[in-house]
């Protein structure tokens, strides 16, 4: 028996919380009727399962590294019609969608899957995954601004900061900057050095832990090694191993009677 988020995930549907919204908005049947229930399991090899009446079925999980350009959308489905980062895969069978986001208005690494379980683990904050990226911002920051955005900087949706940031070289009025991020937040780059009233101009994401984009022409797609999966997954296992470990700590000690004062 396997969770049924878990077999739509695996099966290329998307992220298993993607997953959970459909189940939940129900768009999902098993042999054809209607679910809701978030936690229900089922026989892949006895269950019939359709998303919106269309039938589900395992897929290979196929990984691929994208280079986005600039007004493509991270998204499958855009009622307007616009450009979509997944319509530069049109030789991929399987029903991949982008790990994590980049803006319409940036371009670079975007990686592509239907393993729901990584993406899953690449795209939440608490697993820190660092994206380096290059950004072109107006004016001329300086050390102490660099600094803030090391320290962190205050947003609507919480307080985000870089784990890395480097001046790389002028250009014109501007300045790049080299910035790495382990969170991943709506825009974050943008809205961090626009509270430091440093315009961004131009974003490229340039590698996502140990996938980088290389020469990879706009547009284009190349499959990831084996090499870079095996890595990805390991910085994810590491992550989950220390968060694990870190929640067992603090349980332990907060059933230790020796903390608590007499």
């Amino acid at each position: 028996m396997q969770r049924l988020n878990k077999y739509l995930a695996h099966a290329g549907v998307g992220s298993r919380r993607h997953c959970d919204k459909l189940i939940a908005a129900g768009r999902v049947k098993v042999d054809g009727v209607r679910v809701k229930e978030l936690g229900l399991k089922i026989d892949p090899a006895h269950h019939q399962v359709a998303v919106d009446d269309q039938p589900v079925k395992a897929e290979k999980l196929v990984y691929w590294a994208v280079n986005k350009p600039v007004g493509h959308l991270c998204t499958n489905h855009d009622p307007a019609g616009r450009p979509r980062a997944v319509d530069l895969l049109p030789h991929v069978e399987q029903r991949v969608y982008t790990v994590g986001r980049l803006d319409e208005g940036s371009d670079g690494l975007l990686l592509m899957t239907n393993d729901g379980d990584l993406a899953m683990g690449l795209t939440h904050p608490r697993y820190g995954v660092p994206k380096t990226y290059f950004v072109l911002v107006a004016g001329r920051p300086t050390d102490e601004d660099l600094q803030k955005l090391l320290d962190g900087v205050w947003l609507s949706d919480g307080k985000v900061r870089a784990k890395s940031v480097k001046r790389v070289k002028a250009q014109g009025n501007g300045t790049w900057l080299r910035v790495i991020l382990t969170e991943g937040k709506n825009r974050e780059i943008r809205r961090m050095l626009a509270k430091l009233d440093h315009k961004v101009m131009r974003l490229k994401r340039v590698a996502i832990g140990p996938v980088k984009l290389d020469k990879l022409p706009k547009g284009k797609a190349r499959r990831i090694s084996e090499d870079e999966l095996k890595e990805l997954k390991l910085f994810v296992t590491k992550s989950q191993e220390k968060i694990t470990a870190a929640r067992l700590r603090a349980s332990e000690k907060k059933a230790d009677p020796g903390d608590r004062p007499a």
